[in-house]
């Protein structure tokens, strides 16, 4: 294997290089450009889906792996809404997957990349550390200085990147950590593991105490083992493949002995990346038969309950409802339908479709972070498209949705409630009425 290079050498070295054979399926065809983010801002072909595989080709056949050809596929968001658009199957997830991999051991990064992108991988992959920062961000919230920085201006113009992340973080509340096991209300229809995620469980437990809600009022015993850990969607999707797979371990090693039927995920990017636990294993002699095992009980939250079919009873919600389709649902999941169905089965909710669903709001995992500007133009196209359905209520399933798309509407001005789709369900079942959800945040 060869080590890092700063440009003269070979792209790729021979650790699961982007395919030969899965380059060769793309006919350069231009379906995926109206689809992608990146070509809809730039109109740049090296910025477009079939771009990034004609570098992937370059390398492949030999030539370097240059600073210009890196910026191109760390340009890309990973929202694969490529993959659904492209009519020859082209397999762009796993090739992006694959070179970013090998960008990330090969491609030397300048000392700002680096201390950036190591603080990132140094917080949000570890729920502890996450959960650290909720006194002194609800201090900031609660004492008005987050407003006054907000209107001065100054950290947008001088540190753009802290801008994001503070437009970014959600208004705080106390929440109860859900237990360890949490038992079915009525006859026991299946046993399922959940995932209570990194930012999920620090800034958004609500979300995850409406899913255990719901599940278990569905006939499902819960278990939820507090020693479980990040589950490595945000270390694959940007190419730290080591690390994703030591997360990957744990997470296995936490729940495989639990008994459960299926392992529930309420995070749309997180479920992607779980669903190809088999495929990050693979060539793990002591974990490929298990990680393959574990894959196939994933489950997204409304995928399995539209599996099971509902037996608790929805009560009316009178709401206007526009529904997000998170990228790694949609797209990656293929998770459409769904969702929507369960929407639509409570009484009295409106369901309102968004214009340009295929594109994505800019969230993207930590691309956001890392490229604030396009970011913003991503998230004010999505919130305006939003706002525009006229809807009281924007319901999604993915954190970093809820939080772009909400710092976006704030941004232009305008007033629309955020839930993820366990909260408008579990409203629903508890009977809490629709003021519940519109004065939740």
């Amino acid at each position: 294997m060869l080590g890092p290079v700063a440009g003269g050498g070979p792209a790729f070295d021979d650790d699961h290089p982007p395919a030969k054979e899965l380059i060769a399926d793309c006919v350069h065809c231009g379906f995926c450009l109206p689809t992608c983010p990146t070509y809809v801002l730039w109109g740049a072909e090296a910025d477009s889906p079939r771009g990034r595989i004609h570098l992937m080709n370059q390398g492949v056949n030999g030539e370097p792996l240059t600073d210009s050809m890196v910026e191109h596929y760390d340009t890309c968001l990973g929202c694969m809404s490529c993959v659904t658009a492209c009519p020859s199957g082209v397999k762009y997830d796993r090739l992006i997957e694959d070179t970013r991999a090998q960008v990330e051991r090969r491609h030397p990064r300048t000392p700002k990349e680096k201390a950036l992108r190591g603080a990132i991988f140094a917080l949000f992959p570890y729920p502890r550390r996450l959960r650290l920062l909720r006194g002194p961000l609800r201090a900031y919230q609660a004492t008005g200085l987050q407003r006054l920085i907000t209107r001065s201006g100054l950290l947008e113009r001088l540190a753009p990147t802290l801008a994001t992340l503070d437009s970014l973080a959600p208004r705080l509340r106390t929440v109860p950590r859900p237990p360890q096991r949490v038992p079915a209300r009525g006859p026991r229809r299946a046993v399922v593991g959940m995932l209570t995620g990194c930012v999920q469980s620090a800034f958004f437990p609500d979300v995850n105490s409406a899913t255990v809600r719901v599940l278990a009022a569905e006939g499902c015993d819960v278990l939820i083992p507090p020693s479980q850990g990040c589950c490595g969607a945000l270390s694959v999707h940007n190419g730290r493949k080591a690390e994703a797979q030591r997360f990957a371990r744990k997470l296995i090693d936490t729940f495989e002995q639990t008994g459960m039927d299926y392992f529930v995920v309420n995070a749309a990017g997180c479920g992607s990346s779980l669903k190809e636990y088999d495929t990050l294993l693979a060539d793990d002699p002591a974990y490929a038969s298990r990680a393959a095992a574990f894959t196939a009980k994933v489950r997204d939250l409304a995928e399995l309950l539209h599996t099971l079919g509902p037996v608790a009873e929805r009560h009316p919600l009178d709401l206007t409802v526009a529904y997000h389709d998170a990228c790694h649902l949609a797209h990656a999941q293929g998770i459409r339908t769904q969702p929507r169905s369960l929407l639509r089965d409570i009484p009295g909710l409106t369901l309102r479709e968004i214009a340009d669903p295929e594109l994505c709001c800019g969230s993207a995992g930590i691309w956001n972070v890392l490229n604030p500007e396009p970011a913003a133009e991503l998230g004010a196209r999505k919130a305006a498209n939003v706002l525009s359905t006229g809807a009281s209520l924007l319901v999604t399933a993915n954190p970093g949705c809820l939080m772009q798309i909400a710092a976006a509407a704030q941004r232009q001005g305008g007033r629309i409630a955020l839930a993820h789709t366990a909260q408008v369900l579990d409203a629903a079942i508890r009977n809490l009425g629709p003021e519940a959800l519109l004065n939740a945040r």
